[in-house]
């Protein structure tokens, strides 16, 4: 009971600065340009039944799969990615386990892993936030049952090498080794499949939230070995994922070209908001990840209150591990971006740094 208490509690504290403000949602890496039109022309198709009724996830699973190269037994579509990460927990945690964590990292893996009682193992990241190889390597013991990584990471927006990773899952030969690839689309690289190398342990996770713009449909993906797979459907629910989104996936899977538009409107966006904050003298780090994370300083919640009132959001995280002073803005359209550079300017001069502040 202890260990769901202080997970409910870490989820509040996750939840609560996110609640109910307007303006231009740059706090929540969401797709600020929304679904496909394809999407949204299936969603006004639906009819009554296709709502009212429970639909079977397993057609999609087949249709995912031949999308991605895989088979239908290999992956497992979830209420979006948390639910992956969640069952993964379900599945391979229990009491007294250890879970390996880099940090800083999605708050979700500590909440969720945490909550099945297991022992959570915190691995700071190198300088810079560069992925801490041999740290983690070191930390692998008999008692180690998960290790999850994103990649490219949150809050950083930086990445692991592909040969890292698998050699992580090479040496925890006992643990499930989740690569959580949500900001795949604006990184371009992956592990789906490697687990057919010898590395029946490794799983990758995907989301439709991000650049697929369907956060709010809730759809994502575990993907992995068939016959783990097959465990942790023992513990999903059979109509975990919604009617709608199901019957919407087809469409956005068929639109890759809107897809490949946002992605490129993101990584200009990404270069034109760092190139933005270098003029300023701000420290911000290479990004993979359709965000980017800034070191604003001592004046960090000045800077967030001072967006906010100019209609845009972005995320304090200087609460996290060696992110101290440093908040995340996500990036978004052209057009949002145009306004996001506009709000900054305004914002920063107004908590007292100058371009002349640049080193």
């Amino acid at each position: 009971m202890l260990k769901a208490r202080e997970a409910v509690q870490k989820l509040d504290a996750y939840l609560s600065p996110l609640a109910g403000r307007p303006g231009l949602r740059l706090d929540l890496n969401e797709n600020t340009a929304g679904c496909s039109p394809r999407v949204l022309a299936r969603l006004r198709e639906l009819t009554t039944n296709e709502v009212g009724y429970y639909r079977e996830r397993e057609p999609m699973e087949a249709a995912v799969a031949a999308h991605l190269g895989l088979t239908a037994s290999e992956v497992l579509l979830t209420n979006g990615a948390d639910e992956a990460i969640h069952l993964l927990c379900e599945t391979f945690l229990e009491p007294g386990d250890e879970a390996l964590l880099v940090v800083p990292g999605f708050t979700m893996y500590d909440i969720l892993a945490g909550a099945t009682g297991a022992r959570i193992v915190e691995v700071p990241a190198g300088n810079d936030f560069q992925f801490p190889f041999q740290e983690l390597a070191a930390k692998i013991s008999p008692r180690t049952r998960l290790i999850a990584i994103a990649n490219p990471n949150n809050p950083t927006g930086t990445v692991a090498a592909s040969a890292e990773l698998l050699e992580i899952a090479r040496r925890a030969t006992d643990a499930a080794v989740l690569i959580d690839e949500a900001y795949f689309e604006f990184y371009g690289q992956t592990l789906l499949g490697e687990w057919r190398s010898a590395l029946p342990n490794l799983f990758v996770a995907r989301t439709f939230s991000k650049a697929y713009g369907m956060a709010g449909l809730r759809i994502g993906m575990l993907a992995g070995n068939d016959e783990h797979i097959s465990l942790a459907r023992r513990v999903t629910s059979p109509f975990n994922v919604n009617a709608v989104a199901l019957a919407c996936l087809p469409a956005a899977l068929a639109d890759d070209e809107y897809v490949r538009q946002y992605v490129d409107q993101v990584r200009k966006g990404r270069e034109s908001l760092r190139n933005e904050l270098l003029r300023w003298g701000i420290q911000s780090w290479e990004s993979h990840a359709n965000f980017v994370l800034a070191k604003i300083g001592a004046a960090h919640e000045a800077f967030v209150e001072g967006m906010e009132r100019r209609g845009v959001l972005v995320r304090d995280r200087s609460r996290d591990r060696g992110c101290e002073g440093c908040v995340r803005i996500s990036i978004g359209k052209l057009e949002d971006t145009a306004r996001l550079l506009g709000a900054l300017r305004a914002t920063l001069a107004e908590i007292g740094i100058t371009e002349a502040a640049a080193k």
